[in-house]
């Protein structure tokens, strides 16, 4: 069931963004979603946490359990973050995706990205996908 859940969330999401990226202003609300969920998640309330997912998301996993299980084994970065830091926020393919760099505990860096969707509410989370390091220039 947890492999069927990600291979559909993979297929998601890797099918989501666009080429197109237009810059939008930081918006502190999506940032506190995040954060908030975040700290659920460092705290083991998947409870809370899974009330920031999308109602896309809690369809397809069902049940904070099955959220938190899939979160901890996928993304162990983010069920026990270090430093998190908001980078670039911005329209891809009429969506808002929210750019995060995570230090886990390990101090390896991560960067994420979180497709934002407006909901009842506030804004809630509709999928977080892994991104690859920025090129940095030597």
């Amino acid at each position: 069931m947890l492999r069927r859940c990600l291979a559909i969330v993979a297929f998601v999401l890797a099918f989501g963004p666009a080429v197109a990226q237009e810059p939008q202003p930081r918006n502190p609300e999506i940032e506190a979603v995040i954060g908030d969920q975040l700290q659920a998640f460092e705290a083991q309330d998947v409870d809370r946490a899974f009330s920031h997912a999308s109602p896309t998301i809690k369809g397809i996993f069902g049940s904070s359990e099955v959220f938190g299980l899939m979160v901890r084994r996928g993304y162990p970065m983010v069920w026990q973050p270090g430093e998190v830091t908001y980078l670039d926020l911005a329209e891809i393919g009429g969506a808002l995706w929210q750019r995060v760099e995570i230090i886990d505990r390990d101090g390896q860096r991560h960067y994420l990205g979180y497709r934002m969707e407006p909901g009842e509410g506030g804004w809630k989370i509709g999928g977080v996908q892994l991104l690859e390091a920025p090129d940095i220039a030597v």
